[in-house]
């Protein structure tokens, strides 16, 4: 049996920030699931990427400068009927309540521990079908 083979997408306006993603997810973070990454660093390129790939996962940091994941998951989940799966990295766990309203299917918290993040980007893709 193959890998399924998924695409995540990091936003994060700081560099730094995706690298901790990425180490945090992995590339195999459970059996039977591999990972390949494409990055946006701004609120355009995320849009771009989301309509020029097939995306599996958003992963959004919700603290990123001057578009915040936040708005990012709302606007994608509001303006697309086939809007990927999104996990929201946030700062402060009294954020979950925004995260809700904007529609995402589970939170992180900064800093990510890789095995928690890992954990849950498993379990978003596994309910949900792979991109076509």
């Amino acid at each position: 049996m193959s890998d399924r083979l998924c695409t995540v997408l990091l936003y994060s306006d700081d560099p730094q920030v995706r690298d901790r993603m990425r180490l945090a997810v992995g590339t195999r973070p459970a059996p039977g699931l591999e990972i390949e990454f494409v990055e946006a660093a701004d609120y355009a390129e995320c849009v771009r990427l989301v309509d020029d790939y097939e995306i599996d996962l958003l992963l959004l940091d919700g603290e990123a400068s001057p578009g915040g994941g936040l708005g990012i998951a709302r606007q994608i989940k509001d303006d697309r009927a086939d809007a990927p799966p999104t996990c929201l990295v946030i700062a402060r766990a009294a954020d979950r309540w925004l995260a809700a309203y904007a529609q995402v299917d589970a939170t992180l918290m900064h800093p990510l521990d890789p095995v928690t993040t890992g954990t849950t980007v498993a379990e978003v893709l596994r309910r949900t079908p792979a991109a076509a």
